[in-house]
């Protein structure tokens, strides 16, 4: 089993929600963190957060999909705490739309989703992702890290309607575990750094509480536990995955028992 205490986290995404609060999590735990985001005001608030705490923190605020902030960011891991020992790229948005949307009325087309939305969520949650496990593993290995790599997926996997540029993302997150563990497998590294998915359901982040509450009501009848995961547990689950060393190659929903809306 590993312990979190003195282990340095590599998370983006960290000014707010899910990355936010595994930040917190991490220094709770006795770890280190480095934290990235391209809000710098967000950022800096939740590092001055954490240092009030007395936690150990370094920052970088930078763009995932540019391959230079990717390998500074790991960069800075080793420089300032000596090692990575868990990779969390919570860097994510949405641009919601329909693939083509006809007329209620015409039945003819009158809106798509623009190659600009669906480039947009490609770069940030795919490819922002590969660059930072990318740039992260190659200095795990080469300064013989022991930890994880936890990617965020989500129950958009599985296809949601209005989203098929977030769920293709997603989905790619789900097999990218499967990937990277047979890669290291192939090299003897798969004991030393593993690779997991979690794929939370709809959780309950200033974003998803601030919107529109009939709707949020709505999303609400359709989880079976009657409620919205909590940042926290999605933090307190990604902490488990790390610690238990047999745990490798798959993911994890955490979502409530949601099915996408339906009953069974």
């Amino acid at each position: 089993m590993l312990t979190i205490q003195d282990a340095v986290a590599v998370i983006t995404g960290a000014g707010g929600g899910i990355g936010a609060e595994l930040a917190n999590y991490w220094v709770q735990q006795g770890g280190k963190v480095v934290l990235s985001d391209i809000n710098e005001t967000a950022l800096q608030q939740v590092a001055a957060g954490l240092k009030a705490q007395g936690g150990q923190v370094a920052t970088l605020v930078g763009d995932t999909t540019q391959e230079a902030t990717c390998a500074r960011l790991a960069d800075l891991a080793i420089e300032t705490f000596g090692g990575i020992h868990l990779v969390a790229p919570a860097a994510g948005i949405i641009r919601d739309g329909l693939l083509v949307a006809p007329d209620r009325e015409t039945g003819k087309v009158t809106k798509k989703m623009s190659l600009e939305d669906f480039q947009a969520v490609i770069n940030i949650n795919l490819i922002g992702v590969f660059l930072t496990v990318r740039e992260c593993l190659e200095r795990m290995i080469n300064n013989r890290c022991r930890g994880l790599i936890c990617l965020f997926s989500s129950t958009g996997s599985l296809g949601t309607a209005g989203q098929i540029n977030y769920s293709s993302t997603k989905a790619a997150m789900s097999v990218m575990p499967k990937v990277i563990t047979a890669e290291l497998f192939r090299r003897g590294l798969a004991g030393q750094i593993r690779c997991v998915a979690v794929a939370p359901g709809y959780v309950g982040t200033p974003m998803v509480r601030g919107m529109n509450q009939k709707a949020l009501e709505k999303i609400i009848e359709q989880v079976p536990i009657g409620r919205l995961i909590e940042p926290a547990e999605v933090a307190s689950l990604i902490g488990e995955l790390y610690r238990n060393e047999a745990i490798a190659g798959d993911t994890f929903f955490i979502h409530g028992g949601l099915r996408l809306g339906s009953k069974g």
